[in-house]
């Protein structure tokens, strides 16, 4: 067992620190010491027969994104801005993430990469994937007996 320092609840911001350490950095909160943790935020959802996902990439242009699809895992990688490893850039507060950033996400094998379709418009990217035809589900015929 590790001892630590106690903190007190000053400000709103230790409090913040104080929670990402409880869970682990899996509500969220990132610090700019920890790029590693920079996810995309996603959305997933069906619509009919597709899949939609949308990232939130504010700050980047198509050009500094690269989607790719391996063995069923669709992977989101993004750039922005110039990253800094200064510790002295006259910064009091830098929330805004800057650098490299990806998410990856494992996708069911009903999906049809190859009819994929992607857009960017204003920070965000949607991904459309249909389901494959042989996948979709059908109506059976019911018959008198």
């Amino acid at each position: 067992m590790a001892i630590q320092k106690r903190q007190s609840f000053g400000s709103a911001r230790n409090f913040d620190d104080l929670f990402s350490r409880f869970l682990g950095n899996s509500a969220g909160a990132v610090s700019n010491s920890e790029p590693e943790a920079w996810r995309i935020p996603l959305d997933v959802f069906q619509d009919g027969d597709n899949l939609v996902v949308t990232a939130s990439v504010p700050g980047t242009s198509k050009e500094d994104i690269n989607v790719s699809v391996d063995d069923n895992v669709l992977t989101i990688k993004a750039e922005t801005g110039e990253s800094s490893n200064k510790e002295t850039d006259g910064y009091l507060l830098r929330e805004r993430r800057t650098g490299s950033y990806y998410r990856a996400l494992r996708l069911p094998e009903t999906v049809d990469f190859e009819n994929a379709e992607s857009t960017f418009k204003n920070g965000v990217l949607n991904i459309k994937l249909p389901k494959l035809e042989s996948k979709k589900a059908r109506k059976l015929e019911i018959s008198a007996a």
